[in-house]
Order: structure tokens, then sequence, then C-alpha cells
């Protein structure tokens, strides 16, 4: 696995492609408070539970001021039945390459039913208005996650 960031780092920039086909990058979302999630794939159980829970308090983050991203590295067309499945409200980022998730530390080496594989690690960081990692949460369980960032979202 890649190098897990560390509060006060700065935010590694990207561009990456949505599920609409759109691009985001780091520099377009100056001044506002990113969410940064990171799943390891679309429309499988924990990953929609966690999809579930940050799109139910969505306009709570927004009315703190912060936008949702989530990544993983599906392709597009992945993301967008995702999204349409579950009526996700937010971007879903696409990244093939693995160079955003790299640079991150969510891309590396797991292991699962005695097999070892390269996959995205289920990583969410919290990224402040001026583009430095204010929160870190390296190994995510679902239950209750998007509430405890909501609740870092609010004190920051």
């Amino acid at each position: 696995m890649g190098k897990i960031l560390t509060p006060g780092a700065k935010a590694p920039d990207f561009s990456l492609t949505r599920e609409d086909g759109t691009q985001i990058s780091l520099k377009s979302l100056r001044d506002s408070i990113i969410v940064l999630y990171f799943y390891p794939r679309a429309d499988t159980p924990g990953c929609s539970r966690e999809a579930i829970a940050f799109n139910g308090l969505r306009k709570q983050f927004e009315k703190a001021g912060a936008v949702i991203l989530g990544v993983s590295a599906d392709p597009v067309k992945a993301q967008g039945k995702f999204r349409d499945k579950y009526s996700l409200s937010f971007p879903l980022l696409s990244d093939e390459t693995h160079k955003m998730l790299k640079a991150y530390g969510a891309w590396g080496k797991k292991s699962m039913y005695g097999k070892t594989f390269l996959g995205v690690h289920r990583i969410t960081y919290l990224i402040d208005r001026n583009g430095k990692v204010a929160h870190v949460w390296p190994k995510v369980k679902v239950e209750g996650h998007a509430e405890d960032v909501l609740d870092a979202v609010r004190k920051l």
C-alpha cells in the first residue's frame, strides 16, 4: 500500500472523471471542505452501505460547507450505474490508472480468503479549505463512519 497521508500534509492534486463523464480536480474545489472517501468496488454490500450513509447526510455536509467525493478504480460506466441504482447525489470518481489512489495511499496489497491481490483500501480523508489534510480514517468501518466524518467537518 502507498503511504497514507497524515494531518497537515498537502493533499495531492488530482483530476479525475466522474460518473457523468465530467472532470473534477482538487483545484476546482478550492475554498471547500472535501470529504474524500475511497471504496473498494461499486455496488458491493459494504460500499453500497457507505455510499447510502454519506448520501443520507449530504445536505448536512453541504450545510457545513463540505463536498463529498467517492473514489474507486471502477470504470466510469460502473460508477454511473452505482449512482443511478442508489440515487446517489454526490460525485463518484474513477481512477482506473490508480495514480490518484496511490498518491493517497489507498491502493495496495490486500488479502481475502488466503489470497493476496492489489486493490483499493477503504480510507477517508478530510481536506480543509486550504488543501491540507485535516483528518484521516485509515481503516474505515462502515457503520457510523459517515456520522463520524460529519462530526469532524463541523469541528473545522
